[in-house]
């Protein structure tokens, strides 16, 4: 037992010294990780004693991520991503896949490899792009809503491929006519009741056993654990003849619309992480080298195409459904490599026999270069966006936003960035002040109902230089933003310094923090909403001790927001 911890140890202080490696490069720290299992596996500097130990780890990782997957999916947000996040996901999915493919078939892959590599070059990863996105402060912006909304419906269709693959048995090839529609649509059936299952122990088993034991957070983390790898363990079985990875992603969903979801999974986050690390260890230390120099010219190829061909698809779509080249360039670099799921999809069809060695390692070697450039690609994307502003353009052949007659004729004028919640309220006090205005949103809905009502709106993204320019905001005497994503807030400020000096300026922000960057980088004022309510209720505390005013309030608010006075 003593060598086996020494040699988890070792590998561990190998996987943290490449991960910080990784890290200083601006790279994902799961490249590292793969690097380490390259030096444990096929260069041989560390020949393991017991390698189904880490074997049986990198299990329970993927078992974790996909519980905690599952656990950040709510069905009916697929309702509130709206049409963009949807088409986009949908269609991403779908050109991605016939095309990879027709690419994995014509490099000489089989049927059934051939899907597994298709499938494995369309989902992005969810992790890396969130959390790039959040270090640039842009998941409130109009392309990271729409890239958080195509995430989710592609985590959606990543349970129906792991069902479909599923029922696929064997290694052959793979046709329309030697389908198994029969065992595709019975392990549909199961993966249906088994669905059906979860979500009625999530709706009626779990709440109330989940507040009763709520106050000790360690029964807590304990009965969250044994559902979800039980009912992994249940698919498992073979009577159910479906896998761990769609029962943990099942248990998850469950789980996903409890009041506890946050506590389960900001305990289950530390160990997901552990875990997931010895999978990507025992996924580099499994890849042949010998395959790997096999399939090199096929990964260049795959690489290229996720690189180069699935942005492409994405600003097609987006073009199609009227995005401006900026904000559809944005959301484009996002999908530009394949994800942590892509990789899991290939270990599970190796451990089914679907896919052999070979197939593992290309998907593996495309995965290493396509998240190592595409991570620089999020970073500098605003840079590489100022080099192909002009060929970008051809993608803009169905744009919503024209250059109206008014805006040009405006001058002196209010822009409101933003027109929900707080900006409905200013909206109308501008209205009542009888002054001159143009509004700035990037939901569509609103912008339409707005022109039905003869208010001049621009639809699109402000930190776009020409939506600024279509508003007006350089010849504008105030500017009110709603929006409190930072990086909007600084567009705003960069574009103003530069175009309209005089003119005031007030932002948004998420917290002090924010605030005091905004004000040092030029804003006027700055609204903090919590601040402000807070302050509100103080001094409701103060001069109503006996709380009357509630019940005007509430109506008051309730009439704001139904719009039913």
């Amino acid at each position: 037992m003593s060598h086996v911890f020494f040699e988890l140890t070792l590998v561990l202080a190998l996987a943290t010294a490449f991960g910080m490696l990784a890290r200083w490069l601006k790279q994902p720290t799961i490249l590292g990780y793969i690097a380490t299992g390259l030096i444990v596996g096929p260069l041989g500097f560390l020949k393991l004693g017991s390698p189904e130990t880490l074997d049986a780890m990198a299990e329970l990782g993927i078992t974790f991520l996909l519980f905690l997957v599952g656990m950040e999916m709510r069905f009916k947000d697929l309702k509130h991503v709206g049409r963009a996040a949807l088409f986009t996901g949908i269609g991403q999915i779908v050109f991605t896949s016939v095309i990879g493919y027709a690419l994995a078939r014509l490099l000489g892959y089989g049927g059934l490899a051939a899907l597994y590599i298709a499938v494995a070059l369309t989902f992005s990863s969810t992790i890396i792009v969130v959390k790039l996105l959040s270090e640039k402060r842009e998941l409130e912006s109009l392309h990271g809503k729409i890239v958080i909304g195509f995430l989710l419906v592609q985590d959606f269709v990543a349970l129906l491929f792991l069902i479909l693959l599923s029922s696929l048995t064997g290694a052959g090839t793979l046709s329309f006519a030697t389908l198994p529609y029969g065992a595709i649509g019975l392990a549909f059936l199961k993966g249906a009741l088994l669905l059906a299952f979860s979500l009625a122990v999530g709706r009626w088993v779990m709440p109330p056993l989940l507040r009763s034991v709520g106050r000790s957070q360690e029964v807590l983390f304990l009965v969250s654990m044994a559902w979800g790898m039980g009912l992994a363990a249940i698919a498992a079985l073979p009577q159910v003849g479906l896998n761990i990875e769609i029962g943990a992603f099942l248990a998850g969903i469950a789980l996903a619309g409890s009041i506890e979801r946050h506590q389960i999974s900001s305990r289950i986050k530390s160990l997901r992480d552990f875990f997931i690390v010895v999978f990507f260890i025992v996924l580099g230390s499994k890849m042949v080298l010998a395959s790997a120099a096999a399939v090199t010219t096929p990964a260049v190829i795959l690489s290229l195409f996720v690189l180069i061909g699935n942005p492409i698809i994405v600003l097609v779509i987006m073009g199609a459904m009227g995005f401006r080249s900026r904000t559809s360039f944005m959301a484009s670099v996002t999908v530009a490599q394949i994800s942590e799921f892509s990789l899991i999809l290939m270990t599970v069809g190796a451990r089914l026999g679907h896919v052999d060695a070979e197939a593992v390692s290309l998907v593996t070697v495309v995965g290493i270069v396509t998240i190592a450039v595409s991570s620089y690609l999020i970073i500098y994307s605003e840079t590489i966006f100022g080099w192909l502003k002009r060929p970008l353009k051809i993608f803009e052949f169905r744009a919503k936003v024209q250059a109206a007659p008014a805006t040009a004729a405006r001058r002196d004028h209010v822009v409101l960035v933003g027109c929900h919640r707080m900006g409905h309220n200013i909206l109308a006090s501008l209205e009542e002040m009888h002054k001159e205005f143009t509004v700035v949103d990037f939901n569509p809905d609103v912008v339409e109902r707005l022109g039905k009502r003869g208010i001049h709106a621009v639809y699109g993204d402000v930190s776009d230089p020409e939506i600024a320019e279509l508003a007006g905001l350089d010849k504008a005497r105030l500017v009110i933003s709603t929006v409190p994503g930072f990086e909007d807030s600084r567009a705003i400020l960069e574009f103003m310094r530069k175009r309209n000096p005089h003119a005031r300026i007030i932002l948004t922000a998420e917290n002090e923090y924010e605030s005091l960057d905004l004000y040092e980088a030029g804003a006027d004022y700055v609204l903090l909403p919590h601040f402000i309510g807070g302050l509100q209720l103080a001094r409701l505390l103060e001069g109503d001790r006996s709380l009357v005013s509630l019940g005007k309030l509430r109506e008051q608010d309730l009439a704001i927001i139904t719009g039913h006075p």
